[in-house]
């Protein structure tokens, strides 16, 4: 029975991995449009530095199971990372379109963490929650980061362009 909650908990830590790598995508995209956003830009910079670090951890949690990442599904939620971020581009309320992307992103990565320390305990992985949980406390840390600065980054946008400035990005 433990090996098929192994083979679940691979796939869910390959899974993670390749999400981590749509997120450091999508958040270098948006970090390299924010202009008017300074605060974003240091939130975004900070937490692409903490993705590349819990893709190294998951890394690492694989390596210790004797296996590794999918370079295709890294590849795929890569560019699908590149492509939501593209999407938005064009929009006039570009940045708060990446807020609210953001925020359910951030949570996203969250329920994927947990799942991941439920999965851990069922195959018997007792090494690895130990940083499961240093990159789900970031993603909590990032999401509530999100939430909270949701409402001064709509005012600041409206502020903006009411004023007739570029509000946009």
């Amino acid at each position: 029975m433990q090996e098929g909650y192994r083979d679940l908990y691979v796939t869910g830590l390959v899974n993670a991995r390749a999400l981590e790598t749509q997120a450091i995508e999508l958040l270098s995209r948006q970090v390299e449009r924010v202009e008017s956003y300074p605060e974003v830009e240091q939130a975004l910079r900070r937490h692409i530095t903490e993705s590349e670090q819990q893709r190294d951890r998951l890394d690492a949690i694989l390596e210790s199971l004797g296996t590794s990442n999918s370079g295709v599904k890294d590849f795929i939620t890569g560019l699908m990372g590149n492509m939501a971020a593209l999407a938005h581009a064009p929009m006039q309320d570009e940045i708060l379109k990446n807020a609210l992307a953001n925020y359910a992103f951030e949570h996203f990565e969250i329920a994927s963490y947990k799942s991941l320390l439920t999965l851990a305990d069922l195959a018997g992985d007792t090494q690895a929650p130990t940083a499961l949980k240093q990159s789900l406390s970031e993603e909590e840390r990032m999401a509530q980061w999100c939430e909270d600065s949701l409402d001064p980054l709509v005012r600041k946008f409206a502020t903006l362009k009411a004023q007739g400035e570029k509000a946009g990005i």
